[in-house]
C-alpha cells in the first residue's frame, strides 16, 4: 500500500483539507487524553511550515448523523492552539456557504478546525454530495486519520474523488512502515503476541502472523478457547465453544509451519469477578485444568516467565492484545510483565493498537517502545493484510 505522503508534494498557498484523528476522550468539556492530537502534530507543523492554508477535520464519538454539542470539536481547537502555540479558528460546521467563507479568510499558514463531519449523516454512508462539499473548501487532500482509515467515509475516501495531490500525513506513513514494512519483512526472531476476549476476532490475523512470526504467544481469555481445543478444562473462564476448530486449525498451521506457538501454563482464575465495580473474590492459581467454579483473568507465574524469556531474545516483537483484565488490580500482573519486557527489549517493538496501548501506557512503559499504533480496528484490518479505503484512495507512490 505504498502512497505518496506529504514530503512528495509542494503544498504552499494551497487550501489542504486535512483528516485527522481526533476521536479524543472528553471530560468536563476537555480534552481528558491527547495522545491522538499529539500524534497530528507533525503533520500539522510541517504544512504550517510550508506556508499551506490547513483545514483539519475528525469526527468526534457516535453523534449519529445529528448535530449535538457533546460531540463537539471545540475544546479540541482549544488544546491544538496551545500545543501549536498558534491560534486555531474553529468553524461550527463543516459544509455549507458560511464555512466556505471562513475558510476563504484563511492566510497562508493558517489553521482551521471543522466542526464533527458524523454531525452529516451522509459522512460515515461516503455521500458523494457530503464529500463534494467538503471537497470545495480545498485544493489538495492529505489523510493522517489510521484510526479511521479501515472506513470508507466521505471525509477518508470520498473526497479524494475531487481533489489532486491526495497523500498521506507523517502519521499515516509511520502506520504503513512499523505494521506494514517492519512486520512482513522484521529482524528475527520475530515474535507476536496477541490477547485480548476472542479468537473470532484475531483468527485472520494469527492466520497472517503464521506466515511471518517465529513465535506466537496467545494470552487473554481467547488463550481459554485454544485450552479447549487442547481437552483441558476452563472453568467457567471466558471462551468461544464455537471456534474450538479454528483454534485447532491455527495450532496445526503452527506445528506445519515450524512456528513456536505458546500458550499459558498456568492461569489465575477468580471467583466473583465484577468488572464493573473492578473487584474480584477468591483467586488462586491453577496449572492446567482450571476448576469448575473458577474463572480464569490472567496468565500466571509460570506463563509470565515463560513468556518474557521469548520476548527478551526477540528482534522484532509485536504485541496486540492484553493477557488478562488488566483494568483490575489484581488481575494485571500479567499485562503488566509483558508490557515491561517489552519495554525493556533491545529490538523493534510495536505496539498494536486498542487496549494493547491503553495497556502499555497504564504500566507505565509506553515512553520505552519503538511505535504505538493509533488505529485499533485499522491496525487489526491492515495486519491481516486488507486493504484500507482510507490509504487505496490516495495517490499511489
Amino acid at each position: 500500500m505504498a502512497t505518496q505522503t506529504i514530503k512528495d508534494v509542494n503544498l504552499t498557498g494551497q487550501r489542504v483539507l486535512v483528516r485527522c484523528d481526533f476521536n479524543v476522550p472528553l471530560k468536563d468539556g476537555a480534552v481528558s487524553d491527547d495522545s491522538r492530537i499529539v500524534a497530528a502534530l507533525p503533520t500539522i507543523r510541517h504544512l504550517v511550515e510550508q506556508g499551506a492554508k490547513v483545514i483539519l477535520c475528525s469526527h468526534l464519538g457516535r453523534p449519529k448523523g445529528q448535530k449535538n454539542a457533546d460531540f463537539s470539536l471545540s475544546p479540541v481547537a482549544e488544546d491544538l492552539a496551545a500545543k501549536l502555540g498558534q491560534p486555531v479558528t474553529f468553524i461550527e460546521d463543516c459544509i455549507g456557504a458560511e464555512v466556505e467563507a471562513e475558510v476563504a479568510q484563511l492566510g497562508d499558514g493558517d489553521i482551521a478546525l471543522l466542526e464533527n463531519v458524523r454531525f452529516y449523516a451522509g459522512e460515515e454512508k461516503n455521500d458523494p454530495e457530503f464529500a463534494a462539499s467538503l471537497a470545495k473548501l480545498a485544493d489538495a487532500f492529505v489523510n493522517d486519520a489510521f484510526g479511521t482509515a479501515h472506513r470508507a467515509h466521505a471525509s477518508t475516501a470520498g473526497v479524494a474523488a475531487h481533489l489532486s495531490p491526495c497523500v498521506c500525513g507523517f502519521l499515516i506513513e509511520k502506520e504503513l512502515a512499523y505494521l506494514g514494512e517492519k512486520t512482513a519483512n522484521p529482524e528475527r526472531p520475530f515474535t507476536v503476541i496477541l490477547g485480548g476476549a476472542k479468537v473470532s476476532d484475531k483468527i485472520k490475523v494469527i492466520d497472517a502472523l503464521l506466515e511471518k512470526a517465529d513465535t506466537i504467544i496467545i494470552g487473554g481469555a481467547m488463550a481459554y478457547t485454544f485450552a479447549l481445543a487442547e481437552g483441558r478444562a476452563i472453568g467457567e473462564s471466558l471462551s468461544e465453544p464455537d471456534h474450538i476448530a479454528t483454534a485447532q486449525a491455527a495450532l496445526d498451521k503452527a506445528k506445519a509451519k515450524g512456528v513456536k506457538f505458546l500458550l499459558p501454563l498456568d492461569n489465575l482464575a477468580v471467583k466473583d469477578l465484577d468488572f464493573g465495580a473492578g473487584t474480584v473474590g477468591e483467586s488462586s492459581f491453577f496449572e492446567g485444568n482450571i476448576e469448575d467454579g473458577w474463572e480464569g483473568v490472567d496468565i500466571g507465574p509460570k506463563s509470565i516467565e515463560l513468556f518474557k524469556a521469548e520476548v527478551a531474545g526477540a528482534k522484532t516483537v509485536l504485541w496486540n492484545g492484553p493477557m488478562g483484565i488488566f483494568e483490575i488490580d489484581a488481575c494485571n500482573k500479567g499485562t503488566f510483565a509483558i508490557a515491561e519486557t517489552i519495554a525493556e527489549s533491545d529490538g523493534i517493538s510495536i505496539i498494536g493498537g486498542g487496549d494493547s496501548v491503553k495497556a502499555i501506557k497504564m504500566s507505565g512503559h509506553s515512553d520505552k517502545v519503538t511505535f504505538m499504533s493509533t488505529g485499533g480496528g485499522a491496525s487489526l484490518e491492515f495486519l491481516e493484510g486488507k486493504e484500507l479505503p482510507g490509504v487505496s484512495a490516495l495517490d499511489p507512490a
